[in-house]
């Protein structure tokens, strides 16, 4: 007699998903090139919003004819005089509030959405952070060159020559760079802009105004020239310094890069694996 089988009731194995498939991780060279792209986007969206140029453009040419006129007599006894003191003070403040941006048009675009297609390709995970990183060196540049344009235009002269100020232009960049991943990592856990912006604040005055930036190390109470003399700027500050006004590569430029390097590795690590958190 024929033996019936009873039919396969059980459910069948589902297929494997999208979350149980494993994709490849890019190499070094498709990473560079993702990264380099991701610049490319950034710079189309300066070209189109020529708006997110004018703190680049209005404050250096507005913070160092104010500062100049207004402290220029009182601090040094005239103008001229105190050039050579807060051209480099404001490069380092310039440095410092055009990289601020960063963080906060990061913010906007993951409140956008933007950052939702990206996770859905098969990118590096540090490429939509790094690009724009990269093309804000043309802002970074910008600034710096119109804060010593208008310098000489108001009579300073830098001692250094042209290599001199090569050194301190591109020391400029270099430190806007590094400390851009500050605020790269505050984009990435802050909830909203305005609270990117309100923090970025709270780090920017301390940092430029309680440094050597405006007014000699020598002229503080003692209680504060300790902070003063620890705070990063001060030291970028004064490499500046020593390369526009002397052309002397110091210990204070060495001082400089290796704080700009801390920065660097210590943020963008944290900014990375923030963003791969948030997507």
């Amino acid at each position: 007699m024929a033996t019936i089988t009873a039919p396969d009731t059980r459910p069948a194995a589902p297929a494997p998903g999208p979350a149980a498939a494993t994709v490849a991780r890019p190499g070094a060279r498709d990473a560079l090139r993702q990264t380099f792209a991701m610049a490319w986007r950034a710079t189309k969206k300066m070209r189109r919003n020529p708006e997110q140029f004018f703190d680049v453009t209005i404050q250096p040419l507005l913070f160092t004819a104010m500062f100049a006129y207004i402290f220029g007599g009182a601090i040094s006894g005239s103008v001229q005089e105190y050039l050579p003191l807060i051209i480099p003070g404001i490069l380092a403040q310039t440095a410092l509030t055009s990289c601020m941006a960063m963080g906060m048009q990061l913010r906007e675009d993951m409140d956008k959405g933007v950052f939702d297609r990206f996770r859905a390709l098969p990118i590096a995970r540090f490429a939509p952070l790094a690009g724009p990183a990269i093309a804000d060196l043309l802002r970074y540049a910008t600034a710096a060159t119109l804060t010593i344009g208008t310098g000489i235009a108001m009579g300073y002269r830098p001692g250094g020559g042209p290599l001199g100020v090569l050194g301190g232009w591109l020391l400029t960049i270099v430190a806007a760079w590094s400390l851009s991943w500050i605020f790269t990592w505050l984009g990435t856990i802050a909830r909203s802009a305005q609270a990117v912006q309100g923090i970025s604040m709270m780090i920017m005055f301390p940092l430029t105004f309680l440094s050597n930036a405006f007014v000699p190390a020598e002229t503080l109470p003692g209680w504060l020239r300790g902070f003063v003399d620890a705070n990063p700027v001060s030291h970028v500050v004064t490499a500046c310094r020593d390369l526009l006004n002397e052309g002397r590569v110091t210990a204070e430029v060495g001082w400089a890069l290796v704080g700009c390097a801390v920065v660097v590795a210590i943020c963008a690590p944290l900014a990375v694996r923030s963003y791969a958190r948030k997507i």
